[in-house]
C-alpha cells in the first residue's frame, strides 16, 4: 500500500495572491506617499519593455526629455563618475562583474541594470544593496513632480527610473556607478552620462524593429555611446560589427580595444572532482596581467563578458582609480546574478535563464551541456512576440531533449500553441504546449527523473513567473514534497 500522496512540487500553490503590480495599476495616485503609490505611478507610464517597440513607436526614443528632467533636478548624473555598458547580450553580467570588482576595492559602487525580475528596486543598487522602499518612494515622487509638467511629451517608465537611479547615486555619493544601457545606445536614456570607460558586449540580433534589421545597423546604434577620448573595451565581435565599431571609434575620437585583437584574451574550460566544471580566462594589457581568473558565472559567453569587465577595470586604472588586483579578484568571486543560469529548485533540478534572443538561447544550451550533468534536459520555453522567434526555436533543438511551450503572464507573450506549431515546422519534432507555466510544470513533472534537469527560459518575464511560483511553494510548505516518491510495495 502507498501512503497519502504529497502535493506536487510543480503544481500551482493554493490561494495564490494577486501581484502588487496588478492591484496598483488600476488607479494612478495624484500624490505619491507609499511604495504602492510609487509602483502605480510607474505602471502608468509608457513602458516599452511591456509594449511592442515597432517603428511607429520609435519617436519615443530621444534624449531631450530626460535631459530636460535632469536639468530641472540639478543634473545629478554629473555628480559621480560612471562606466557605461552596451551590447545585445551580456550587459547585465558584465556590469555585475565590474561592480563586484570595484566594490571589492572598497569603493562605494552604484549599479543600474534592467530588466528586474521580481521587484523594480533590483535595478538600483549600491554596494550589493537594493534601494529601500522608502527611498524609492521619495525619489519617484520627486521625479514625478518634474515629469508631470511634460504633458505634451510625457516621459517613459525607463526615463523616470533612470532619473531616480541618478538621484540615488548622487545622494549616496558613490565613487562610481556602473550603468547598463536599456535598449540600443545612441538614444537610450542612459546616454546622457559622460563615462570614464565604455564596454561593448556581444552584438547580435535583437530589438530589430527599433535598432535595424542588419548587424551593422544594430552595431551603429550600440556604438552611439562612444564619447571623445573615452576608452572603449569590446568583446570579440562578428567581422561586420568590428568594422562598424572601429569606424565609429575613429570618427568620434575614442580609443577602442577589442579582446583578442587589441589586448591578449584567452579562455579555457576545465573540470575536476574537487572544483567541478569551471571556465578560466587570461587577460593581458599594457598595464595589467590577469592570469587564470575563475569566471564566477556559467558559460563560455560569460568568459567573454568577464574579459570585457577586466578590460574596463584596467582602463579605470588609467583614469585615476587606484585599484588592487587581488581585491578585485576577491570581489569578482562574489558576483551573483539572479535569473541567469540560476538553480531555483533542487529536486528536481530547475534552472532558470533569461535568454531572450537566439544568441542567448544558444549560449544557455551550451552552458548547460558543458556545466550541468544530467541524463535529459527538459526545456520549458516561452518568449515575447517581438523577438526573433524563428532563431530561438531553431537553436532550442540543439540542446533540449524535450520542449514544453508555454507563456508568461506578460501581455507580449507569444501563443504557446503557435510556438509548438512553428517548432514542428522547423525541426519535425512534435512537442507539448500548456497555457500556463504551472500547467507546463505539471507536464514536465510526469517526464522528469532524478537525474534530469528542467530549464525555464525564453524571457525574463517567464523567469519572474517561475521564481514567484517556487517562492509560493516554499511559503506553503510544498517544498517538503521534493523528496522522491517511494515505489509501491
Amino acid at each position: 500500500m502507498t501512503g497519502p500522496q504529497q502535493p506536487s512540487i510543480l503544481k500551482e500553490p493554493m490561494n495564490p495572491t494577486t501581484t502588487l503590480t496588478r492591484r496598483t495599476a488600476r488607479a494612478v495616485p495624484t500624490a505619491i506617499r507609499t511604495y504602492r503609490n510609487a509602483l502605480a505611478y510607474l505602471e502608468s507610464l509608457p513602458n516599452f519593455e511591456k509594449r511592442p517597440t515597432g517603428r511607429a513607436a520609435s519617436h519615443a526614443f530621444k534624449l531631450s526629455r530626460i535631459q530636460k528632467m535632469l536639468a530641472t533636478l540639478g543634473n545629478p548624473h554629473k555628480e559621480f563618475r560612471t562606466a557605461h555598458i552596451a551590447g545585445t547580450k551580456g550587459k547585465g553580467s558584465t556590469a555585475a562583474m565590474l561592480a563586484s570588482m570595484l566594490h571589492g576595492n572598497r569603493l562605494t559602487v552604484g549599479l543600474y541594470t534592467s530588466p528586474h525580475i521580481l521587484d523594480v528596486r533590483e535595478r538600483i543598487v549600491v554596494n550589493d544593496r537594493v534601494i529601500s522602499e522608502p527611498e524609492m518612494t521619495r525619489l519617484v515622487a520627486k521625479v514625478a513632480q518634474i515629469a508631470r509638467r511634460l504633458k505634451d511629451d510625457p516621459p517613459t517608465h525607463f526615463e523616470v527610473l533612470t532619473c531616480v537611479a541618478f538621484l540615488y547615486f548622487a545622494g549616496r555619493e558613490v565613487d562610481i556607478a556602473v550603468i547598463e544601457v536599456g535598449l540600443g545606445g545612441r538614444l537610450d536614456a542612459t546616454n546622457v552620462i559622460r563615462p570614464e570607460v565604455c564596454g561593448i558586449t556581444n552584438i547580435s540580433f535583437d530589438h530589430m524593429q527599433v535598432l535595424g534589421s542588419t548587424l551593422t545597423q544594430i552595431a551603429e546604434e550600440k556604438a552611439g555611446i562612444f564619447k571623445p577620448g573615452v576608452p572603449v573595451i569590446s568583446s570579440p565581435q562578428h567581422p561586420d560589427v568590428e568594422k562598424v565599431l572601429r569606424r565609429v571609434a575613429q570618427k568620434v575620437g575614442c580609443p577602442l580595444q577589442i579582446a583578442g585583437k587589441d589586448f591578449e584574451f584567452s579562455t579555457r574550460f576545465e573540470s575536476s572532482r574537487v572544483t567541478g566544471p569551471q571556465t578560466r580566462i587570461c587577460v593581458t594589457t599594457a598595464t595589467s596581467h590577469f592570469e587564470h581568473v575563475h569566471v564566477p558565472l556559467l558559460g563560455d559567453h560569460q568568459a567573454r563578458n568577464c574579459g570585457v569587465a577586466l578590460g574596463m577595470l584596467d582602463a579605470l586604472k588609467g583614469r585615476g582609480f587606484k585599484l588592487d588586483d587581488e581585491l578585485a579578484m576577491a570581489g569578482l568571486a562574489r558576483t551573483s546574478l539572479p535569473g541567469r543560469m540560476e538553480q531555483i529548485h533542487a529536486r528536481p533540478r530547475v534552472i532558470v535563464d533569461g535568454a531572450h534572443n537566439a544568441a542567448s538561447i544558444e549560449a544557455a544550451m551550451h552552458a548547460i551541456g558543458q556545466n550541468v550533468s544530467c541524463d535529459s534536459l527538459i526545456v520549458i520555453f516561452g518568449c515575447s512576440t517581438d523577438k526573433d522567434v524563428q532563431g530561438m526555436l531553431s537553436l532550442l533543438s540543439h540542446g533540449a531533449d524535450k520542449v514544453i511551450f508555454t507563456r508568461s503572464t506578460h501581455p507580449r507573450a507569444a501563443d504557446p500553441a503557435e510556438l509548438a506549431a512553428r517548432f514542428k515546422e522547423l525541426t519535425g519534432r512534435s512537442e507539448q504546449f500548456a497555457p500556463t507555466l504551472a500547467a507546463a510544470l505539471e507536464i514536465a513533472e510526469k517526464a522528469v527523473t532524478r537525474d534530469d534537469v528542467i530549464c525555464i527560459t525564453g524571457s525574463f518575464f517567464l523567469v519572474a513567473d517561475a521564481k514567484r511560483h517556487f517562492a509560493k511553494l516554499r511559503n506553503t510548505g510544498a517544498v517538503s514534497a521534493t523528496a522522491p516518491r517511494k515505489a509501491a510495495g
